[in-house]
């Protein structure tokens, strides 16, 4: 049985999580309190029409203290239960926008009658635990909901022989780093479509963009120098156990430089014998 724990703070994404999970054939149960997870395998693992794919949410409303929580995952430890826990963030100031967009209540507001930032302080360390412990974070902050929803799926579609889960993500540095990212390729160095009236417009998704950064030979010895860097890294990662990566590539505005190489890097990454994910974060932006 594959059994996920969704869980991270509220306004993060868990909702978006679930339905993409959902999607890609989970049964998944939203809100349970700690205590009952252990039951939930149990029930889930019974009899013949037993369930294969299974996500659950826990998040601040089922979980009381961080003692109950680890009770309750060490309770599947010794039942030698597989799980993986992946954990929705955002930062504090997008998740405030979030709860004034929707004019909702935060849960610990409701019942510890707090300000929004004390209680997504204390939630925070409440569920420190589950974090620690996370073997995906997906940082929600600055992807749209269509994005989010694509990160999770290539997390838990069937990756074939893939060892690792790699994600490709282009991005402006102008708009802030994705603060998933373990490697960051700069290729602000190279010449810049930006400046030229007919591209523009245009976005390195399209053939004369794509063309164009890809015809300086400065642009082809760093994309051959990045290339020579992942094939000897990424295996490296996994010999230590690392279970995701994500690559970001950035130029200044995230339009075309950076999604030119990301597709290449992704194009390279995959004859590697991965199966990555390419995000182009920035991409729908106006200028």
């Amino acid at each position: 049985m594959s059994f996920v724990i969704v869980t991270g703070l509220s306004g993060a994404g868990k909702s978006m999580a679930v339905n993409a999970l959902e999607d890609i054939g989970f049964f998944c149960i939203d809100n349970i309190p700690a205590a009952l997870l252990p039951r939930i395998v149990d029930f889930a693992l019974q009899g013949e029409n037993q369930l294969s794919r299974v996500a659950v949410v826990m998040d601040v409303r089922g979980v009381r203290s961080g003692e109950e929580l680890n009770a309750a995952l060490a309770d599947l430890d010794a039942k030698k239960i597989a799980y993986d826990i992946l954990f929705l963030d955002a930062n504090d100031a997008v998740i405030q926008r979030r709860y004034k967009e929707t004019r909702r209540q935060h849960p610990i507001t409701i019942a510890q009658k707090v300000p929004i930032t004390e209680a997504i302080h204390r939630e925070r360390a409440l569920l420190q635990p589950l974090r620690d412990r996370a073997k995906y974070v997906i940082d929600t902050s600055l992807l749209s909901t269509a994005q989010n929803k694509e990160r999770v799926c290539s997390l838990f579609l069937d990756k074939g022989e893939s060892p690792m889960a790699l994600t490709v993500v282009s991005f402006g540095f102008k708009y802030g780093l994705p603060q998933e990212a373990d490697l960051v390729l700069d290729v602000r160095c190279l010449p810049n479509p930006f400046y030229v009236p007919e591209l523009k417009h245009k976005t390195g998704l399209d053939a004369e963009v794509y063309d164009y950064v890809m015809s300086f030979p400065e642009a082809q010895e760093l994309l051959h120098r990045y290339e020579n860097f992942l094939a000897y890294a990424l295996p490296l990662y996994i010999k230590e156990g690392k279970s995701q990566l994500m690559i970001a590539v950035g130029c200044t505005g995230g339009k075309h430089r950076s999604i030119t190489f990301a597709r290449k890097i992704a194009e390279f990454c995959q004859k590697q014998g991965y199966i990555p994910a390419v995000l182009h974060r920035d991409a729908a932006r106006t200028l």
